[in-house]
């Protein structure tokens, strides 16, 4: 189940756990040069709002609610980071939940073309809590490219770059939790000291790769039969211009007033 509190998706798997879940919000940020230089990660700004797409007219773009999901504002060349919580409901461990990340039809992770399972060779996905954000696109060697705005059509977001097709722009996020069974054993022989090691015109965008930073993408350390590919909950996250944000839902959007 997805749920939207306070400017966060929550993907909930309670029949497993009542710590089976995540939570996850979009970062504003400082965009960053790209300029060749390799930069820290630049600091948060704030949540970027979030609000159900199906609560707003969207016009003559009425046809992006079929699929459901959150819709979020982004001034052209805005950057943000993404940010993981797992859920914390009893004192029992965090549950392990694996996630994909998809702008438009490509992987951020393993730059492929997206797909709706899981994959390891190459690892397409990221695991939280051992993953507590992900800044850009992984481009091996400790380092990715920010997630940088950009409008669909102009040939600049990596779905057109990689397939030379704008159709989908946004965001996809889906989730899949650890298997109840390795999830109860590693509760079971863990405590709290120990790490969790298993074995602008337009309303359509999308993101873009931008300058470089560091970031470690961690290799998943549990067994792949560990996680549970029937069970997975998938959200699109509709990015609007500033100008369609206020039209849509009338509401001023965060404006970032310094960039590095």
């Amino acid at each position: 189940m997805i749920y939207l509190e306070n400017d966060r998706l929550e993907f909930r798997f309670p029949d497993l756990h009542e710590n089976a879940g995540v939570s996850i919000s979009f970062k504003r940020t400082l965009r960053l040069p790209d300029e060749g230089e390799t930069y820290p990660l630049p600091p948060a700004l704030g949540d970027f709002p979030l609000r159900h797409i199906e609560d707003f007219d969207l016009k003559d773009r009425d046809h992006l609610k079929k699929r459901g999901g959150v819709i979020m504002p982004m001034f052209q060349a805005d950057a943000l980071w993404i940010n993981f919580n797992s859920l914390q409901i009893t004192s029992d461990q965090e549950y392990p939940v694996a996630i994909k990340i998809g702008t438009g039809k490509i992987c951020a992770v393993s730059g492929e073309h997206w797909s709706t399972t899981l994959n390891r060779d190459p690892q397409d996905y990221v695991v939280a809590p051992d993953q507590p954000w992900i800044d850009g696109y992984n481009v091996g060697k400790s380092q990715v490219r920010q997630f940088v705005a950009a409008p669909l059509g102009d040939g600049y977001t990596a779905e057109e770059q990689l397939t030379g097709k704008s159709n989908i722009g946004g965001i996809q996020i889906q989730a899949f939790p650890m298997k109840k069974e390795y999830y109860d054993h590693i509760n079971q022989f863990s405590n709290g000291d120990l790490d969790l090691c298993y074995s602008m015109e337009t309303a359509e965008m999308g993101l873009a790769p931008g300058g470089v930073m560091h970031q470690e993408i961690y290799e998943d350390e549990h067994e792949f039969e560990a996680w549970d590919l029937r069970k997975s909950d998938r959200c699109f996250v509709t990015i609007a211009n500033a100008n369609q944000w206020m039209e849509i839902t009338g509401e001023e959007p965060p404006i970032n007033f310094y960039t590095t």
